[in-house]
């Protein structure tokens, strides 16, 4: 029985091995590939120039030592512009237990060994882009040529390749995650950085993410998955918290506060504070004062 998803749990249970069913090098140049899936499992990897891989959720762009993973059935296409041609080795692979061909370690003993991979697999990634530190694309080479020869001694080699091939990238990609993990809490103190410092002006989240350098879509989703709220939630609720403060502790005149949290319209602050207290600007003073 063939098994095609990484994430299938039969694997776990049963003496599967990976089997190899293209593989090529190729030139790109001024491509747009249309749309599409299949059963296999896909690692394109970037020898040389650039590209991007689309799927249904983003776009990907890639570079030189960059590959990605790409489980089966996820429809995706590459694009290669014609300024930047891009070479690029692929393979497709699927896991059996068909033949009596396959050699330990199997693909459930990998998992059951290597801790770094088996949580690897609990994330489920339908796709994932790492940069490689150039172990992969040696394992892909050899691995490469020893399929090219496809002798029945080298049997046992392609199998352990393999091995390899998928344990570092497991590794690679927990290593990534824990990196990104780091980074993105640095994009978040930039982003509540900037917000408290400058709330009392008109911010776009386009503004915002000129500072830190992101991408918006990227910026909010991060934001989003982080604090919970989306950046402009968190935005009006800090100026919501500054007026509050500014009309319990100050005697600035109720109709320059919305000026002071950088809310240009008087009636619409007045709406918007009486949402987030309950009370108006007016009756939220004289409440303190009494």
């Amino acid at each position: 029985m063939d098994q095609y998803s990484l994430y299938n749990s039969e694997l776990l249970h049963d003496k599967y091995y990976p089997k190899v069913i293209s593989y090529y090098f190729k030139q790109w140049k001024g491509f747009e590939m249309p749309f599409h899936s299949h059963n296999e499992i896909e690692i394109m990897y970037v020898i040389e120039g650039k590209c991007v891989v689309e799927t249904a959720a983003e776009t990907v762009p890639m570079k030189k030592g960059d590959l990605i993973l790409l489980d089966s059935n996820i429809p995706h296409r590459l694009v290669v512009n014609h300024e930047n041609p891009c070479r690029m080795l692929n393979l497709e692979f699927i896991f059996t237990n068909k033949e009596d061909e396959g050699f330990p370690p199997f693909f459930h003993e990998i998992v059951r060994t290597n801790v770094m991979f088996s949580e690897f697999l609990s994330k489920g990634y339908p796709y994932i882009m790492l940069k490689d530190s150039s172990d992969i694309y040696h394992i892909l080479k050899s691995l490469v040529l020893e399929l090219d020869e496809r002798s029945s001694e080298n049997k046992v080699m392609i199998q352990l390749l393999f091995s390899q091939l998928l344990i570092k990238i497991g590794r690679l990609a927990i290593e990534y995650e824990n990196r990104n993990s780091y980074q993105v809490n640095v994009y978040i103190k930039q982003i509540l950085s900037y917000l408290h410092q400058n709330y009392d002006c008109e911010i776009q989240v386009k503004d915002i993410a000129n500072v830190v350098n992101l991408h918006p879509v990227y910026l909010q989703r991060i934001f989003k998955a982080e604090m919970g709220y989306s950046v402009m939630e968190y935005l009006t609720s800090l100026r919501i918290k500054k007026a509050k403060m500014l009309l319990a502790q100050t005697e600035i005149p109720i109709i320059e506060i919305s000026e002071y949290v950088g809310i240009n319209s008087r009636q619409y602050f007045s709406t918007l504070f009486k949402k987030h207290t309950g009370k108006t600007p007016v009756d939220y003073r004289n409440t303190l004062n009494k």
